[in-house]
């Protein structure tokens, strides 16, 4: 069901991605806060975080997982793998090339999981559970409806 099939009693008004870039924007120095004490920001979490847990993966996989441009990626990936916490090596074949967590990196997740986890209480806390469930929710819809449109368009 798209948003134009929705009943709806008011029309949004403003730049929706002026809006969301505002909450993201507040919701990355919340974090960032919590996060100051393990030395990493949290897309740098994140990024430890989706290494860790989706294994060895070609940098165009992850970049399509983690929902960015593979130019984002790259200058995301540099001091990771600068600070050890990341590798790149060879993949299955000898054009193709895979993104590995290190035992550093698994050491730095691992001791940031604890501010990673108070962030999510606060924010929780701060914006309410069922709030924060409920833009969740409207989060997932979004990016369905951009990933069934890249379906599409493959």
């Amino acid at each position: 069901m798209n948003a134009d099939t929705q009943a709806s009693t008011t029309t949004p008004t403003g730049c929706t991605n002026f809006k969301l870039r505002q909450l993201t924007r507040r919701v990355t120095q919340h974090y960032d806060q919590h996060l100051a004490g393990s030395g990493l920001k949290i897309t740098q979490y994140s990024l430890l975080t989706h290494v860790d847990r989706l294994g060895p993966l070609a940098p165009g996989e992850l970049a399509r997982r983690m929902d960015m441009s593979a130019s984002t990626l790259t200058r995301n990936l540099q001091p990771m793998i600068a600070a050890g916490w990341l590798s790149v090596g060879a993949g299955g074949d000898a054009r193709s090339r895979l993104v590995h967590i290190t035992e550093a990196g698994l050491s730095q997740r691992r001791q940031a999981q604890r501010q990673w986890k108070a962030a999510q209480v606060a924010l929780n806390d701060k914006l309410g559970v069922t709030t924060v469930a409920a833009l969740h929710e409207l989060l997932d819809q979004g990016l369905a409806a951009f990933h069934e449109e890249d379906a599409h368009e493959d």
